[in-house]
């Protein structure tokens, strides 16, 4: 992606700063289709335009602050986002990790950062973002197609369980489409949950565990028995990651 091609969605309340930063991301070459000053509207605009990035205020007009718009267009669009505020206090960083952002770039309180080494460090910042997210992109794509040739059923969670992809074979085994439960916790629709996880303790002295009569119940109500096993995912540290669970395909 060229600096032109790439979108960027401002989201500020103050009108002043929101130009400001709209004049330098465009003298740097880029696209800013649209400034909103609430997160409300952040998120309306961020399906509607599908921007490439969005650069995020924290305190915005309306009842949602940046932190929990932030949130809501990783979950819905995966978009990646920059936070660009005047707050660093603890707890609003804390708050703002958990929505695993590019960056916090922070800005004087009043207006926009004008020097030359910080106008530098969003722009660098912004550029990391979208050429690590295009490497993901293209990585999700390799992978997807990967696991479409796979005669088996795959589904993979965090560590608490919540579903982070499902392939075609699994979506007819379940009963459940990708789009449906990605987010979500595998408790929602496997019944006996309690039954096979938590797997850690097995799956930490084998690495895989072959297990039976997952009760799986689908989104119409009905419930059938999958089976399958689990392997546990874990980091560069041996840290646990989360699950990757086979399901058996019948045919």
């Amino acid at each position: 992606m060229e600096v032109g091609d790439a979108k960027i969605l401002v989201v500020e309340d103050e009108r002043i700063t929101a130009e400001d930063i709209k004049s330098g991301l465009e003298f740097a070459g880029y696209t800013v289709p649209a400034i909103v000053s609430s997160g409300e509207d952040a998120i309306k605009k961020a399906g509607e335009l599908k921007p490439d990035l969005v650069l995020m205020d924290i305190k915005l007009k309306g009842e949602m602050d940046g932190i929990e718009a932030a949130g809501q267009i990783r979950v819905l669009y995966d978009i990646p986002v920059i936070y660009l505020t005047a707050y660093s206090d603890e707890s609003t960083v804390q708050r703002a990790k958990i929505t695993e952002p590019s960056g916090y770039i922070l800005k004087e309180r009043t207006g926009l950062i004008k020097k030359p080494f910080e106008e530098s460090e969003l722009h660098t910042a912004i550029e990391i973002t979208l050429y690590r997210h295009r490497i993901e992109k293209d990585h999700d794509r390799l992978f997807s197609a990967m696991l479409g040739s796979i005669n088996q059923g795959i589904i993979a969670t965090d560590s608490d369980g919540k579903i982070k992809l499902m392939n075609e074979i699994a979506e007819v085994l379940v009963g459940w489409d990708e789009s449906e439960v990605v987010g979500k916790d595998l408790r929602d629709f496997v019944r006996n949950f309690n039954e096979l996880f938590p797997l850690r303790e097995k799956a930490s002295s084998s690495n895989e565990v072959e297990f039976r009569d997952i009760i799986i119940t689908s989104k119409d109500g009905s419930e059938g028995t999958v089976h399958g096993k689990v392997a546990l995912i874990k980091d560069e540290n041996d840290e646990e990651e989360g699950f990757i669970i086979t399901l058996n395909n019948p045919a």
